[in-house]
């Protein structure tokens, strides 16, 4: 391979696909903000471009200026990682009218998938199971809304159709607080997806995240990578994850592959992708939730028991040099398990807790550890981004093993200068619930109620 290719992200997935182009021969084009000059993903790429001042509606979010950046330096291709403009169809059309290649899936897909109540009817077409839910409700409007709620039932959840991610979701749980929780969800949504509209959907009490990993050929063919199990979050977003999802009955797990490329077959879905679904482990039942068109923060862990790079199928799919693959031949090998590792204070609701890194020592990395970062000592963790400070990922024949040697590698960690959540995660890895397995998306809430509690025992 001679072109080059151009990360639209920063940090941490900024790293890892300079890490595949590498290894596939493809020259690099970083961009980054001024807050982020230093940074190590600007340095580890052939090349590199300022586009702007620290916030990323001024830099990494400026679709006109990283496509001037993409021309003047000759690339071929543009990689968005994920979140920024990685879901963003204009940007993913722009770049293809201008002559390079998209890495991801049409914008076509992007549309579909990004407005989440058009999803599900997407979904529902293409018989996959769905979670009763509502029309949509723009700002303003709220004729017909405790009907809707009605039908739909208490508990409810209003989400932001074109959220994603956990942003614009509220629980609701009796008709009182319905009208005003649904106007602030639409205030919000509206500034932060520029799309106020939100809509009703059950909610699920004893409920798990599980996500198949998929990659479509574009012509209605595809494979699924197995699954993934995300249900530890908090504020509905993820913490831990782990390939495969464990508990889960077969006939189970195999609905789940079946519905996911069901809808890739329906999309004719290009690239990698991730359907999620609720599980309701009482029923033992699982219904869409979102198709996320993009790469995801946990896919390390399906390379971890697969053995494949999906960055570098994503990449060579893109650029027309994937081989053909066989379902048969994707093998799982194993359990991992990743965590994240965030500069935040769980104690005080998980408070980003920028700062300058100190020292820093990362564990020993091996064919059993592996940890994905964008930070080096003295590097800043400013309030612009995201606080993930690095991904830790653990391989083991079980699970059980998978754990210990998640603990050994946190253990091994040496990280001064701020505040990080490292000893919550060892906590939640060394709790009972959660070695036991098939724990909740209620899971984090319960455990630091718990915690609490027996603060106030101690005391």
């Amino acid at each position: 391979m001679t072109q080059k290719l151009l990360i639209a992200n920063r940090g941490e997935i900024a790293c890892r696909i300079i890490r595949s182009c590498k290894a596939l021969g493809l020259k690099t084009v970083a961009v980054y903000s001024e807050a982020d000059r230093d940074a190590l993903h600007a340095q580890l790429a052939d090349e590199a471009f300022e586009v702007g001042p620290a916030p990323a509606r001024e830099s990494y979010l400026k679709s006109e200026v990283i496509l001037d950046v993409a021309v003047r330096a000759g690339v071929s291709a543009i990689h968005p990682g994920y979140g920024f403009l990685s879901e963003n169809a204009r940007f993913a059309q722009a770049v293809m009218d201008a002559g390079m290649i998209w890495v991801g899936p049409s914008p076509a897909s992007i549309v579909d998938m990004g407005d989440k109540e058009r999803a599900r009817e997407i979904a529902r077409q293409a018989g996959v199971p769905i979670l009763p839910g509502s029309m949509r409700f723009s700002e303003g409007q709220i004729q017909g809304l405790a009907n809707a709620a009605r039908a739909v039932g208490f508990p409810l959840l209003v989400k932001a159709a074109a959220g994603g991610g956990g942003i614009g979701m509220r629980r609701v749980d009796a008709l009182d607080q319905l009208e005003s929780v649904v106007q602030a969800t639409q205030s919000m949504a509206g500034k932060a997806f520029g799309d106020s509209s939100v809509y009703l959907e059950r909610y699920v009490g004893s409920a798990r995240h599980i996500e198949v990993q998929v990659f479509g050929f574009g012509d209605g063919g595809g494979v699924h990578l197995y699954d993934r199990d995300c249900s530890v979050q908090r504020r509905f977003q993820k913490i831990i994850e782990e390939a495969p999802a464990p508990d889960v009955p077969e006939a189970v797990r195999r609905e789940l592959y079946r519905a996911a490329l069901a809808l890739v077959a329906h999309q004719k879905y290009s690239g990698a992708g991730t359907v999620e679904f609720i599980y309701d482990s009482e029923r033992e039942c699982a219904y869409f939730l979102e198709m996320n068109t993009r790469i995801q923060v946990e896919h390390a862990t399906t390379e971890m028991v697969t053995g494949i790079d999906l960055v570098a199928w994503q990449i060579r799919q893109a650029l027309g040099q994937l081989p053909p693959v066989d379902q048969n031949g994707i093998v799982l090998a194993g359990h991992s398990i990743e965590c994240r590792l965030y500069a935040e204070r769980p104690e005080k609701n998980f408070l980003p807790s920028p700062g300058t890194i100190g020292h820093l020592r990362w564990p020993a990395r091996s064919d059993h550890l592996r940890i994905d970062t964008g930070v080096r000592a003295g590097d800043k963790v400013t309030p612009y981004y995201d606080p993930m400070v690095a991904k830790l990922i653990s391989l083991g024949s079980d699970r059980r093993e998978a754990i210990d040697r998640l603990r050994t590698g946190l253990g091994g960690l040496e990280i001064d200068g701020l505040s990080t959540n490292a000893r919550f995660l060892d906590d939640v890895l060394g709790d009972s619930s959660f070695q036991e397995g098939a724990v909740t998306t209620a899971y984090v809430s319960e455990f630091m109620s718990k915690a609490v509690e027996l603060e106030k025992k101690a005391g």
